[in-house]
């Protein structure tokens, strides 16, 4: 893995040490102090993003590690891997605090709620699991999906989560009481990818199908569909700001949005093979992608208001 200077393009460092894929990467946000990372040679480490020096391995897993997350506080860092459990760690001491067990098959994804209370994990073994983290207990699972799930979220407020699945479809569930309260059906292939707006409002979908969507996370309504790219959408976001939405396509393009129109605002070429990865930095002017042509590329946004 490398950091890089977003405002000059210089590789700052290189972080060296799994002995396999690098299959998932965070920044501890907003403190951006630690990066983790999760390999397929069943290890996570904590890196120090100033030095790049390695200041834990966390050894606990019976498989890869496919997706991690810090909490809010950056105190823990959760993962999740084939073999069906997430885990949490103790990001200061580099230790394992639990073990959450419920999935029958692997984690595909997971992700805290925005004050760290509650985790959710999404697995190929159709359901999605809401655990408290205090308690390290689960609280609901969420079952309906008839494919695997691809992704989850929480709203900023914690009081939803969106699920996207291979069987087409995107759920939105109460994460109180476990309810699912809309499937929005919209594509005619996979969910590749699913996330709120930053105020929760809005949901934004991403399918194989080549086309994304958006809805109102509160109607149900589709505001709008999102509609050039020629190859799957693998990746979705919003600007911090929200009026646009990223995506990242099997078509070596990523392509800007505007939220309002849905209408492609930019289409951003270079990439030589498909992009599987796309962010906004915090403030949401700047862009990085990843393909599978092994580049980072690094966009400056200069109408980002």
């Amino acid at each position: 893995d490398w950091v890089w200077d977003t405002s000059s393009g210089q590789q700052l460092l290189s972080l060296e040490g799994h002995t396999n894929i690098v299959a998932a990467v965070a920044f501890n946000i907003p403190y951006g102090d630690k990066i983790a990372t999760g390999s397929f040679d069943r290890t996570c480490k904590l890196w120090c993003a100033q030095t790049g020096s390695c200041l834990h391995t966390l050894r606990g897993h019976l498989a890869e590690i496919r997706c991690l997350a810090f909490n809010p506080q950056s105190t823990l860092v959760a993962t999740g891997s084939t073999d069906a459990s997430a885990k949490l760690w103790n990001v200061k001491r580099g230790k394992e605090v639990a073990t959450l067990k419920g999935h029958s098959a692997e984690i595909l994804s997971l992700c805290f709620n925005s004050v760290g209370s509650q985790l959710v994990t999404g697995s190929s073994d159709q359901t999605l699991a809401v655990w408290d983290v205090a308690t390290e207990s689960l609280v609901h699972m969420l079952a309906g999906h008839a494919g695997e799930i691809s992704n989850a979220q929480f709203n900023w407020d914690c009081s939803l989560i969106v699920s996207g699945s291979l069987d087409n479809t995107c759920k939105l569930w109460e994460a109180v009481s476990g309810r699912c309260v809309a499937t929005l059906a919209a594509h005619t292939e996979e969910v590749l990818d699913v996330c709120f707006d930053s105020t929760g409002q809005l949901v934004a979908i991403a399918s194989a199908d080549g086309t994304a969507s958006v809805f109102n996370a509160a109607t149900y309504e589709c505001m709008a569909r999102l509609e050039g790219h020629e190859g799957e959408i693998s990746k979705i976001c919003f600007s911090p700001q929200g009026n646009t939405i990223l995506t990242a396509s099997s078509d070596k393009t990523a392509r800007l949005w505007d939220v309002q129109t849905g209408g492609c605002l930019q289409i951003l070429t270079g990439h030589t093979l498909e992009i599987f990865s796309c962010a906004f930095n915090y403030e949401g002017d700047t862009i990085i992608t990843g393909s599978a042509d092994n580049t980072c590329q690094i966009w400056r946004c200069k109408d980002e208001a």
